[in-house]
């Protein structure tokens, strides 16, 4: 990424923030961690670190546009899919979390990980997002691909 895009994912991030400014500071003088509430600009779809890395994997083949924004916090072993707000909160499934209205959500800035989170898709500032018909199924083929694995794993 190049400064430019850097510079628009610290903006677009920021805005989901009711102070911009303070949560700026945060990320460069502070914990490098701030609270953002989901809802507004985006939800987050939080599904368990194997499920998540391969379903990033499936994401990017070249028939589909580059994968959203995804944070990955390597503490509670989850990654994160940015996906447009949706009041209906539509996600059901083991082991799925939704961060919808009302959420709020601990957000490293774009340009480096902090403590245990860590961007593997920084925000680029465009506003993209995680299309969540994708999403969804790049998640049932990677749930398929784990069943499949665990029996191999047991042995």
């Amino acid at each position: 990424m190049t400064n430019r895009m850097w510079m628009q994912g610290v903006e677009w991030l920021a805005a989901a923030s009711a102070d911009p400014r303070a949560c700026k500071w945060e990320w460069d003088h502070g914990e490098g961690v701030t609270l953002l509430e989901a809802g507004r600009f985006w939800d987050v779809l939080s599904v368990p670190d194997r499920l998540g890395l391969l379903t990033l994997d499936l994401l990017w083949r070249p028939s589909l546009p580059v994968p959203g924004p995804t944070l990955v916090d390597t503490a509670a072993g989850r990654v994160g899919f940015f996906l447009p707000p949706d009041p209906s909160g539509g996600w059901i499934g083991s082991g799925l979390r939704y961060a919808c209205k009302g959420t709020w959500v601990a957000v490293p800035p774009p340009y480096r990980s902090t403590r245990y989170l860590e961007w593997l898709v920084p925000p680029d500032g465009s506003g993209g997002l995680h299309a969540p018909g994708t999403l969804e199924l790049a998640l049932q083929e990677a749930n398929g691909t784990l069943a499949v694995l665990r029996p191999l794993s047991a042995e």
